[in-house]
């Protein structure tokens, strides 16, 4: 299966390059389905699902460690940034336009594209909550 290839010896020989490895493979493969996918969910009156509005939404994103380049570790001590994984995590700000007429369980979805990290499929559940 494309999504494992060189799983064993990334995770035996060469820890610290995993998450840089399947951002690689996810990029040249796209063979992670679901497991690629951040899946988010936001809570509307109903007033706002059938107006349309414009939402303010952070996306976590993961990018390389400033601090190690990735490596996971400063010469031979684990990384304090970040714990030795070789990578961070970042709030990615988005305002995602929602149209009007939106129904409790629709699903938006869309890609989050940014310098310091690999693409990222977001698919945002939306929830119509009944209004006061």
């Amino acid at each position: 299966m494309p999504s494992e290839c060189f799983a064993d010896e990334i995770a035996i020989d060469f820890p610290s390059v995993g998450h840089a490895v399947e951002r690689m493979r996810d990029a040249f493969l796209d063979a992670r389905g679901d497991a690629g996918r951040l899946t988010m969910e936001i809570s509307l009156s109903t007033r706002e699902a059938s107006g349309g509005l414009t939402m303010p939404l952070d996306v976590p994103v993961r990018a390389t460690c400033p601090g190690c380049g990735g490596r996971g570790e400063s010469w031979t001590e684990p990384c304090g940034a970040c714990e030795g994984t070789g990578a961070a995590l970042y709030l990615y700000p988005v305002r995602l336009n929602l149209p009007a007429g939106l129904v409790d369980g629709a699903r938006l979805r869309f890609r989050v594209r940014s310098e310091r990290a690999a693409p990222v499929r977001v698919e945002v559940r939306v929830a119509v909550r009944a209004s006061a």
